[in-house]
């Protein structure tokens, strides 16, 4: 595989790099023996480079993670994938995320809060302004796209540095692609893992949406935040009538792309092991192939979504572009 890494980024994604704790299917990680529960690497924005990276898109991240064995791993994940980690912050004072996450039987997931913190807040939480400003000229220079969720914008620290970092990708006229991914234990450890956003998180995340190219957000994101799963009606409700593409899990997925609304089917894959990290997938799919007829990136975002779900943890069964292909061949 070529080295990515000393490639320019056509794609920056800013956000979290995590341990995705997994329970015991049908089990509690909390409570569940450490043996039986399985640490993946994961985070969105990691999810999306890694997925990107393996397709063959030249990518960087920008996040911040402990120095500690979270942290190494993740150097040498992203070494191997040829990952561009210029805008990668180290952090010494604050610890690396890790996420419990509870498996249904079926594979379904539900994010149910954290461990390692101390109560000292995690690594991701801090990233830094002056340090990324130093950075980011020299990492930035062929980017086209700034991929972003909404987690950042929960603390803070790196809300800040969003902020900033947004400016500087308008003023570069980089097109922002805004993955919700709304997660509300981010915001508030007590949350329900199921609860929609409050209005306080409302009125932070609203402008983001409003300055982006392309939202991608689950059915039930899109009702929370526009009151309506219409992809062209949550266009509609934006000032810059953005793409949309609206997932609903094994439903098709609904778009409002170039100003024409359609809908598919998606793919099912063969098992289904674990869902942790299908969205992502589909996100780097639809990046990857952007320039091509709309149809197409639908389908190879959705082959690369099925193929995630057929092994475990978000990273590790990520196809390369020939296995979505031959996916798609078949």
């Amino acid at each position: 595989m070529a080295d990515l890494s000393a490639l320019a980024p056509r794609v920056m994604c800013l956000g979290e790099a995590l341990v995705d704790r997994l329970g015991p299917l049908g089990g509690d990680p909390v409570t569940a023996a450490p043996e039986s529960c399985d640490d993946r690497l994961g985070g969105a924005p990691a999810n999306v480079a890694c997925a990107l990276a393996r397709l063959g898109t030249p990518v960087g991240l920008v996040g911040r993670l402990g120095e500690d064995s979270i942290g190494s791993a993740f150097r040498d994940l992203f070494q191997q994938r040829g990952v561009a980690v210029q805008a990668l912050q180290r952090d010494v004072s604050h610890p690396s995320r890790v996420v419990l996450v509870r498996r249904h039987a079926n594979g379904e997931r539900v994010f149910q809060g954290f461990a390692g913190d101390h109560a000292l807040g995690f690594a991701d939480q801090m990233l830094n302004l002056g340090e990324l400003e130093a950075v980011w000229p020299m990492v930035s220079k062929q980017a086209r796209w700034l991929l972003v969720g909404t987690i950042p914008l929960a603390t803070p620290t790196s809300a800040d540095s969003l902020q900033w970092l947004l400016a500087q990708a308008q003023a570069a006229s980089l097109a922002l692609a805004v993955d919700v991914n709304w997660r509300p234990t981010f915001w508030d450890p007590e949350a329900d893992p199921a609860a929609g956003p409050t209005a306080d998180a409302l009125a932070v995340i609203k402008p983001l949406l409003e300055q982006a190219s392309l939202i991608k957000l689950a059915r039930e994101e899109a009702l929370w935040f526009f009151g309506s799963d219409d992809p062209a009606a949550v266009a509609k409700d934006l000032p810059q009538q953005p793409d949309v593409v609206v997932t609903d899990g094994a439903n098709p997925i609904r778009w409002f792309i170039e100003h024409e609304a359609g809908s598919m089917p998606v793919f099912q894959p063969s098992q289904v092991i674990d869902t942790t990290g299908a969205g992502d997938a589909f996100t780097a799919g639809l990046l990857h192939c952007w320039d091509r007829p709309v149809n197409e990136r639908l389908y190879f975002a959705s082959a690369c979504g099925a193929l995630v779900c057929s092994g475990a943890g978000a990273i590790d069964p990520q196809p390369q572009e020939q296995d979505v292909l031959t996916f798609l061949n078949r």
